[in-house]
């Protein structure tokens, strides 16, 4: 198991809330450290939104937990009519992430023995507060979360995956079940890179230039992911299509080997032209070229295919499947580089990330 930012600062935000309930002298200070759990989230945007949800439902579950305990007392069957009546609420008012702290709030609230029960009530009400601030101040100064600089690693080494499997896939020496297993991880690994984009995206920068720069770079991430979908689809094309593909001749072969040597080739520059550790000028002459044998592969490829199959007993059924897969992935790489020059145009003092020497 791996002991991430998000572990250590729930255990902060746990400490912090204990620390400044006990500081307060706020009664039962256990209260404020389960708030702090439920507070602390991956991004300081999520952890705002979620402050601000708790805090509501904190207020909603004390003013219904009060309510019913003035008017039909602390019954056992009233704290569970409290309940339901705390969800209606909160789902109604659409706050449904908050709806577990406002049922703690309900509970620590309606628990209340003595006469003083509405001093306890404010003072519970706080204790819970307290929590929930504490979580945000946490979230906010405490290991801030670098989503791009895990977001450009997370794409790089994932692709790296790809690339070293798609390169073993093309020369006929993966393993079936390996291939088949790897496939598998890379895709829940791509869903992991779809969820760190989601929370880069989230946040939001403090002025209108940055925003707009912020804005260009989310579409490059973006793209980039796409590639990365683009080249696990065509290995799983050359996973799918294994058997078939040991039957072609071995002109298109190796035609088809050198192809996507030359475009993987292409996407690891990508990478580093994008970060600024690859002059411009040599993936722009790679580029060029490669857009200019584009189309008299292609054509190399419909006058072999029409050839073989008149001569021999061959289906280019499967091929065309493999072949559109890599024209796709070759068509999103040229659109990538394109947007990635662009964009270090006008931003190139922007760029902030770097490859780090373990995966994410």
């Amino acid at each position: 198991m791996k002991l991430g930012a998000r572990i250590f600062k729930t255990g902060v935000a746990i400490v912090f809330s204990l620390f400044i309930a006990e500081l307060l002298q706020l009664p039962n200070p256990v209260f404020a450290g389960i708030a702090a759990i439920f507070a602390i989230q991956p991004s300081i945007y999520r952890s705002y939104k979620t402050a601000t949800e708790q805090i509501q439902g904190n207020l909603i579950g004390a003013i219904v937990a009060v309510i019913f305990s003035l008017v039909f007392g602390k019954d056992y069957v009233i704290v569970g009519f409290a309940a339901i009546i705390t969800i209606t609420i909160m789902l109604k008012l659409k706050l449904e992430k908050a709806l577990t702290l406002a049922l703690v709030t309900v509970i620590a609230i309606m628990e209340i023995q003595g006469d003083d029960f509405l001093l306890f009530a404010v003072l519970r009400f706080a204790t819970i507060l307290v929590g929930v601030i504490s979580a945000f101040i946490v979230n906010l100064v405490f290991l801030p979360p670098k989503f791009e600089k895990k977001l450009f690693n997370a794409i790089h080494y994932t692709q790296d995956e790809i690339i070293r499997w798609l390169r073993i896939a093309v020369r006929q020496a993966s393993d079936h079940q390996s291939t088949k297993q790897t496939i598998s991880q890379l895709n829940e690994r791509l869903v992991r890179v779809d969820q760190i984009y989601s929370f880069f995206k989230e946040e939001r920068g403090y002025t209108k230039k940055a925003n707009h720069t912020k804005g260009r770079k989310l579409v490059v991430y973006r793209e980039l992911i796409s590639a990365s979908y683009k080249s696990l689809d065509v290995l799983k094309k050359l996973h799918h299509h294994e058997h078939e593909f040991t039957l072609l001749p071995e002109h298109f072969l190796m035609m088809i080997k050198e192809r996507l040597d030359t475009l993987l080739t292409y996407h690891e520059q990508l990478h580093l032209k994008f970060i600024g550790k690859l002059r411009p000028e040599h993936i722009e002459e790679n580029d060029s070229e490669a857009f200019l044998q584009r189309q008299e592969v292609m054509d190399i490829f419909v006058k072999q295919i029409t050839i073989t199959q008149m001569e021999e007993e061959f289906s280019s059924y499967h091929l065309l499947h493999l072949l559109s897969a890599i024209l796709s992935y070759e068509e999103q790489l040229e659109h990538v580089d394109k947007l990635i020059t662009s964009y270090q145009n006008f931003h190139s003092e922007e760029l902030t990330v770097e490859i780090e020497e373990t995966p994410y």
